[in-house]
């Protein structure tokens, strides 16, 4: 059973779809009932029958108690809703069962009455014989929600109910919905018509009583107590409660009768947990198909924004604006119908003058080419996050999610920097690249014309245009081929560009893989859901059989 609740609670239900709350509230439930009662139970069978008394708004539940316990250990509320810490009375021997590591958890303890709704005020009373405590929860139906929750969260931790109604509120539709989920889970349950007069017994408890038959609790005990006045103490006459204390008090005493008890309401709330963890594995499935499709959207914008950059930078899209105008300063434009010879002579030249200054017209070059691959892939990270964005914003889930991650429709603040960085180390791979290729002709005069440097621009230059040169960089890039040729040879330069390109695309993927992350770290993918709800299942499936060994020997294990 442990297995089990870790697993309720580790499952996340973090996406806006279609009946995603109830789906939540039904975990939640789940994991109270676990923590609260069955896990607490399976560990400590002989701990005192918990008894929780509940029922409608004004039903006489506090003074029931009191007159149940024989002295004053709640008191009644005289506005509504009644605000106060619900009160578990035990024998003082029992104390011990009751410490905040047993049922209810995480419930704070107090021993003084408080207004706090949310502690529970232990009081121990030698009147109440050991193996029994009764607990006053609030009302089922207040006004007040925070009260209503935690009656339903009380029922749920009790062994019996004790469910008090009156002759003016036993038809109510919210009590029967209590009592309709206690005859679903098999809980224990004796019902109180309190405050019925002599004349109106006879009706009221004959329809109540068919009442119950209907509804499957045809085997829950049925007490009446007369209405009448209450003494100093504010006890009801003790006549008027003698035939369910006398009940309560023979269970508390017969082992056996307690046990069987307990068992009952504990095998009902397994079988209903395990049902409902099931209801819960299969609200996954829409988690699951929600999941599919953000994760597809963001896969298909980034491959696109990916696809459409590797055209880009060998379709001679980056040999425009600047780059063209500084590799046409490089190369000379006013030569290129001349020989390849003649070529080189005036391009080493160029090359040579520029050497003793701080910067050569290669360099200008490269940071023209880094800057502009930077700002294309500022321009694709820009859109891709733009549309990612944009395709969210058309689901429920996707809009949650954005509105709490204000910023994610535009590139990282740091996008530019790390494109820069990886601009730069990639055409120091390159520089490498041609160090590695032309280790045998570094004393060639084709070579020492233009260094390591200008053969890397001309590489980069020939990249960019590979598959079909701008318009604007008219034959200014077939001539880099042409000079990479004679230094290289035709089937060499080809290699080169080709692994300078896809060192490149490489680089670019994984920079796009991070801005993509972003988008896809908001959201579990769907194999990780999907192990998840295997994982749920599996551990019901478990339960369910623990259920079955164990009761059915009359044993039970956690």
């Amino acid at each position: 059973m442990s297995k089990l609740l870790t697993s309720v609670r580790d499952i996340s239900l973090r996406l806006e779809v279609d009946g995603v709350d109830e789906a939540r509230r039904t975990q939640a439930k789940v994991a109270d009932q676990l923590s609260d009662y069955v896990l607490p139970r399976l560990v400590q069978l002989d701990a005192p029958l918990l008894t929780v008394v509940g029922g409608s708004t004004g039903a006489g539940k506090s003074t029931l108690v009191n007159s149940l316990v024989g002295e004053r250990v709640t008191e009644s509320g005289v506005l509504r809703p009644t605000t106060r810490s619900p009160v578990l009375v035990h024998n003082p021997d029992d104390a011990e069962w009751f410490l905040p590591d047993r049922i209810l958890p995480d419930l704070p303890r107090t021993d003084v009455p408080t207004n706090d709704t949310y502690a529970l005020r232990l009081a121990s009373s030698d009147k109440i014989p050991r193996g029994l405590a009764i607990l006053d929860a609030p009302d089922v139906d207040s006004i007040d929600q925070g009260n209503r929750e935690l009656a339903a969260q009380l029922l749920a931790a009790a062994d019996l109910w004790l469910f008090v109604t009156s002759a003016a509120r036993y038809a109510d539709q919210v009590p029967w919905d209590y009592l309709r989920q206690a005859a679903e889970r098999s809980t224990s349950v004796a019902v109180v018509l309190d405050r019925t007069t002599s004349d109106a017994v006879l009706e009221v408890r004959g329809h109540l009583a068919r009442m119950m038959t209907s509804r499957g609790l045809s085997d829950s005990p049925l007490f009446t107590v007369p209405e009448s006045g209450v003494d100093a103490d504010g006890l009801l006459p003790r006549e008027a409660v003698s035939p369910i204390v006398v009940w309560l008090h023979e269970l508390a005493a017969d082992p056996a009768a307690r046990k069987m008890v307990m068992v009952r309401t504990l095998d009902g709330a397994v079988r209903h947990v395990v049902l409902r963890t099931h209801d819960v594995a299969d609200a996954m499935d829409a988690q699951i198909a929600a999941s599919e499709v953000m994760h597809g959207d963001i896969d298909t914008i980034y491959r696109k924004a990916l696809e459409t950059f590797t055209v880009q930078v060998s379709d001679g899209t980056v040999l425009k604006g600047e780059v063209l105008a500084r590799w046409q300063e490089f190369v000379g434009t006013g030569e290129l119908l001349r020989s390849v010879e003649e070529k080189v002579t005036r391009i080493r030249d160029r090359f040579v003058d520029g050497v003793t200054g701080k910067r050569t017209r290669s360099t200008e070059v490269v940071e023209a080419i880094e800057t502009g691959v930077q700002m294309l892939l500022v321009e694709h990270a820009e859109a891709a996050a733009e549309v990612a964005s944009r395709a969210w914003a058309d689901t429920p889930a996707g809009r949650t999610l954005l509105d709490a991650n204000r910023g994610i429709d535009r590139a990282s603040r740091d996008f530019r920097v790390r494109a820069q960085r990886m601009v730069h180390d990639w055409r120091q791979a390159v520089l490498e690249l041609v160090r590695v290729e032309g280790a045998d002709k570094r004393m060639t005069a084709r070579f020492l014309a233009f260094g390591v440097n200008g053969i890397g621009v001309a590489l980069m230059i020939v990249m960019f245009s590979r598959n079909g040169e701008g318009k604007e960089a008219g034959g200014t890039a077939a001539l880099g081929h042409k000079l990479l040729d004679a230094i290289f040879g035709e089937e060499v330069v080809a290699s080169l560009a080709a692994r300078a390109q896809a060192d490149l695309e490489s680089r670019v993927a994984a920079l796009f893989e991070g801005e993509m992350q972003r988008f896809l770290d908001l959201v579990e993918s769907p194999d990780t859901i999907k192990a998840d709800q295997a994982v749920l299942r599996e551990s019901a499936r478990q339960a369910e059989y623990a259920r079955h060994a164990d009761f059915l020997n009359g044993e039970t294990t956690s």
